[in-house]
């Protein structure tokens, strides 16, 4: 699909329609879906950016690429003035005092918020049922869960409800659903985008990254939100990704993939098939293919989430209801502490809260925390010797299709494991891209860090080749 952002500018540059009517139009349309995406809308701060992007327009003032460009944040990212519920009950009533990073760069550059987007509660779940707004449909069959936990970041750039959205992707959450909405959806190299601003899950994997209908669009957004902050010292600068179609002749000249992903039981036998099929017509084009050895996917996803476990437990110790947060009385202090995060938290986050506390208690920490690092430094040195091998790193996004809402709440296990193949990458702070070809829920584009224009070269690549 053509670029919707550089569609949707013309459109503002030539007065063939007003930016307050674009915001209505998406607002509207917003109030009317029956997807459960909406957390909360946005529309007084999107009329009144709009209004000043047509002064401009009328004053014949230039404007900016992005500047009056529709989009949505998941639910997780600080905007100030604005409800950031993280889909809790804790948070319900939570109004932000401070703009994310990532945001404020987007707001910077005139793109006007619509809405504050329906996600697993605190980014915990692959299916975005974990929510006190209702499970989010599918954007293609609404009996389908719309994955997570960027569900509504997803579906809402799935049916035109925004040019684009933030998302946020901690063990597959942009990917994921992304795949499960033919969408396109990047995880940056870990560090790229700054994380202020952003309610941290696990703080190690925790990535900022859009969602949107065509690469060219992803690669706008992502330029404009990169960067160095100094608020988060785990990111750094990054040179800006020029625009191009496809990556210049011999820059990738070898593809891998990975064996046991592809041989496992676990697989869809359609999602295989059609896998395959993909890399049959990646060799047509002369490229060689390589099979790589890897980690199997059981022992990803268990190191994933001890790891991911422990940090999400640290992190929301906070939320204790003295600060901030939905607070209940009990006796005292220690039984309102009890009974405030009980109540509020979803089962979901107190199994992950449960689980961290285990695997970081004594006794424990060593037996099973400190084997968890260790398998995550051995990961990266594994993606370090294939990258010395291959370009590219090719990837089905989940082993199986979307299931019906209500079956992941009913086996929390089946759901970690839908997480099989992006945790990996992860772990690795890899940037990967969700494109939505070569299987029912897509495919995945991975190159070694800082890579970012590698991977979406690559993917305008194989836009026309699978």
């Amino acid at each position: 699909m053509e670029s919707q952002i550089h569609k949707i500018h013309q459109q503002l540059v030539n007065k063939e329609l007003s930016c307050t009517q674009l915001v209505q139009a998406r607002l509207d349309a917003l109030k009317q879906n029956t997807h459960h995406t909406v957390n909360a809308l946005l529309d007084d701060m999107a009329l009144t950016l709009a209004a000043k992007v047509d002064a401009k327009i009328a004053n014949g003032e230039t404007i900016g690429l992005l500047e009056g460009i529709p989009f949505g944040i998941k639910d997780v990212y600080m905007v100030q003035g604005t409800y950031t519920t993280a889909s809790s009950d804790l948070l319900k009533q939570y109004k932000s005092a401070y703009t994310a990073t990532a945001i404020q760069k987007l707001l910077d550059a005139g793109a006007i918020p619509l809405v504050k987007e329906n996600c697993d509660s605190f980014g915990h779940g692959s299916s975005s049922e974990n929510t006190i707004f209702g499970a989010v449909k599918n954007a293609i069959n609404p009996d389908l869960v719309g994955g997570g936990s960027s569900g509504g970041s997803a579906v809402n750039v799935a049916k035109d409800y925004t040019v684009f959205s933030i998302g946020g992707d901690t063990g597959g959450s942009i990917r994921q659903p992304a795949g499960y909405n033919n969408v396109y959806g990047l995880k940056p190299t870990y560090g790229r985008v700054s994380r202020f601003g952003l309610m941290a899950y696990a703080s190690s994997t925790d990535c900022v990254g859009p969602i949107a209908k065509s690469i060219e669009d992803i690669r706008i957004v992502l330029n404009t939100i990169s960067g160095k902050d100094e608020r988060d010292q785990t990111t750094y600068a990054s040179e800006a990704i020029a625009e191009t179609t496809t990556p210049d002749a011999g820059t990738v000249k070898t593809v891998g993939y990975f064996k046991n992903f592809i041989e496992s039981d676990a697989i869809d036998a359609t999602v295989k098939a059609d896998f395959l099929a993909a890399i049959e017509k990646l060799k047509a084009t002369g490229i060689a293919v390589k099979a790589l050895d890897f980690f199997e996917s059981n022992t990803l996803v268990s190191t994933y989430y001890t790891l991911a476990m422990a940090e999400t437990a640290s992190n929301l110790s906070r939320l204790d209801g003295t600060n901030y947060g939905n607070r209940i009385e009990g006796e005292n202090l220690k039984d309102t502490y009890a009974i405030t995060r009980s109540e509020n938290f979803s089962e979901e986050t107190k199994r992950r809260i449960v689980g961290g506390n285990q695997v970081l208690s004594q006794g424990f920490s060593d037996e099973i925390y400190r084997k968890g690092l260790n398998l995550r430094d051995q990961i990266a040195k594994n993606f370090e010797r294939d990258f010395n091998a291959v370009d590219i790193i090719l990837s089905p996004v989940t082993p199986s299709t979307p299931p019906k809402i209500g079956d992941s709440l009913k086996d929390p296990l089946a759901m970690y494991l839908s997480d099989a193949y992006t945790v990996g990458f992860s772990l690795g702070q890899l940037p990967t891209l969700t494109i939505p070809q070569g299987t029912a829920t897509g495919l995945q584009v991975t190159a070694a860090k800082t890579n970012d224009e590698l991977v979406l070269k690559f993917a305008n690549f194989l836009k026309d080749t699978i």
